[in-house]
C-alpha cells in the first residue's frame, strides 16, 4: 500500500506521520477503502483548512470565498 511505503520512506529520514493530525480528503474518486497507517484508519473529511484556505472535496474555492466574505 502506498501509505505504508510513504511512512517507511519518511521514517528512514527521521520524519514521522502524526496519525492524529492526518486526514483523508477524497477528490474525484469512487474508492472508499479505508486508508491506514500502522493499522490505524485515518479520518475521512469533506473539507479542511490548509495555510488559512479551506480545501474541500469539490476542489474549488467556493467554500473559502464564502467564509472570507462572511
Amino acid at each position: 500500500e502506498k501509505t505504508t511505503s510513504v511512512a517507511a520512506a519518511s521514517a528512514a529520514v527521521g520524519l514521522n506521520i502524526h496519525k492524529g493530525k492526518s486526514n483523508i480528503l477524497r477528490y474525484n474518486t469512487e474508492c472508499t477503502n479505508p486508508i491506514t497507517i500502522d493499522g490505524e484508519d485515518l479520518e475521512d473529511v469533506k473539507a479542511f483548512t490548509y495555510l488559512g484556505s479551506i480545501i474541500d472535496e469539490q476542489g474549488g474555492s467556493n467554500a473559502d470565498v464564502k467564509v472570507r466574505i462572511g
